[in-house]
């Protein structure tokens, strides 16, 4: 088992949305850890937010697992050129797809670009994500919440919308919602209510796309060390990150990637509709 690091972290804040680079300490994404079985070859993967943290994780699991990788990611370059050689390094194909997730009609062309550049399309990782702290209801700004809904929610539903005819039986559907969901943070009014959307849609889908064998699960995290957490809290909330779960620490993105393996693979054939918390201890209701 790894030993990894627990607060208080000496970790200034970094500009939005944050780089792998600038984090101290380092995250883990499983570059030297995961090893891969198989479990997912042949298969093709849209990653969105797949640049660094959870996404990064994820794609690099998944390269070890035999899928070919979509990248979608704003505008993080450096960052998602790291992933991408790291699914080089696995033998497996990569498509860098920078852009905001906002734009209904990027979205489209995600989907479009993943079936014409790597043939088809298996496996969806809605995955990219805004957040902003605010003190107070008044502190929320409109454009604030606008973005929290354009990027959380709305655009899983036009990466969907777009990527369902592409879909086959035993495709999945894998949504990041957050512990945030059952447990909702007074200053993450905005953030917290797109992830319980996010657990909402993930459960219906389930039941419309069962009919084709197509599954849809999500994945609650709990606090986990990517650049969106120096990036957007504060700095006293950044030095003590995790310290309020029972293991003292945050989790790393590499212990969420097996959850997200799981849910892609044929292990995972008979779970739709699930909610899976990876939380260190904290207790979802």
């Amino acid at each position: 088992m790894v030993d990894y690091p627990k607060p208080p972290f000496p970790q200034p804040p970094i500009p939005y949305p944050g780089a792998s680079r600038d984090m101290n300490p380092k995250a883990d994404h499983g570059e030297e850890t995961y090893e891969g079985s198989g479990k997912l070859a042949g298969k093709v993967a849209l990653i969105t937010g797949g640049d660094s943290g959870i996404g990064r994780a994820v794609a690099i699991a998944y390269a070890r697992e035999g899928a070919d990788i979509a990248l979608s990611y704003l505008d993080e370059h450096d960052d998602a050129k790291d992933t991408a050689a790291w699914v080089e390094k696995a033998g497996r194909r990569v498509v860098l797809l920078p852009g905001d997730v906002a734009d209904h009609r990027h979205c489209a062309s995600l989907v479009d670009k993943t079936v014409s550049e790597l043939g088809r399309l298996d496996i969806v990782v809605n995955n990219a994500a805004f957040q902003k702290l605010a003190d107070s209801l008044e502190d929320i700004e409109i454009a604030d919440w606008d973005r929290h809904y354009a990027v959380n929610v709305h655009a899983m539903f036009y990466i969907l919308k777009a990527a369902s005819p592409h879909l086959k039986a035993g495709a999945s559907i894998i949504n990041t919602a957050s512990v945030n969901a059952k447990t909702p943070v007074e200053q993450q009014l905005a953030y917290s209510s797109t992830k319980a959307a996010i657990t909402n849609m993930t459960a219906n889908l389930a039941r419309i796309l069962g009919k084709r064998g197509i599954r849809a699960n999500a994945v609650l995290p709990g606090p986990i060390w990517t650049p969106l957490i120096p990036s957007t809290m504060y700095t006293e909330q950044v030095e003590t990150f995790g310290s309020q779960t029972p293991m003292g620490r945050p989790g790393q993105p590499a212990e969420l990637a097996p959850a997200y393996v799981l849910l892609a693979s044929d292990g995972g054939s008979y779970m739709s509709g699930a909610m899976i918390a990876v939380t260190g201890g904290m207790v979802t209701i």
